[in-house]
């Protein structure tokens, strides 16, 4: 009975491999479309252009608007990238370890060639998650400073 059980969880988990491949690669994807949007703000905050100051924007637009909504609005704003962040990391441990079992398996029986994809395929997915993550952690922390001084700009002045 233990190596039925042993069987399933190892049927179940190779299921997981292409799926997991697949968000890390979409994870990889966005981490470079965050990328440029990020340098665009950069961009346009450096050349002082408004649409790259984006909470006093917002407060432009909606006057009423309180310092909590604008936090709200700014944790909104960096939640793709606080998600990708810590997401990529923990998919590419599960891709590194999900091949580690046939590549095992292909060492035991003497098969290099299996056991060289299998640890080709798990490296792969690894880098290109740790590079999401942390290309995803920069903006974020970057992101997180903007908003904190705008923010801070766009409190009311305290009377002396």
């Amino acid at each position: 009975m233990n190596t039925a059980v042993e069987h399933a969880m190892y049927g179940v988990s190779q299921l997981f491999l292409l799926p997991v491949l697949l968000a890390i690669a979409l994870l990889f994807a966005h981490a470079f479309v965050a990328l440029g949007a990020f340098l665009v703000q950069a961009w346009q905050r450096r050349r002082g252009h408004p649409a790259g100051f984006e909470l006093r924007q917002e407060q432009a637009r909606t006057p009423g608007l309180s310092t909590a909504g604008l936090e709200l609005l700014a944790l909104r704003r960096l939640e793709r990238v606080r998600v990708a962040t810590r997401v990529a990391p923990m998919l590419g441990l599960v891709a590194t370890m999900i091949p580690m079992g046939p590549a095992l398996q292909a060492l035991s029986s003497g098969q290099m060639t299996e056991v060289g994809r299998a640890l080709g395929v798990a490296f792969s997915a690894v880098i290109l998650a740790l590079l999401a993550a942390a290309i995803t952690y920069a903006i974020g922390q970057v992101r997180r400073r903007w908003y904190a001084a705008e923010l801070i700009a766009l409190q009311p002045q305290e009377a002396a």
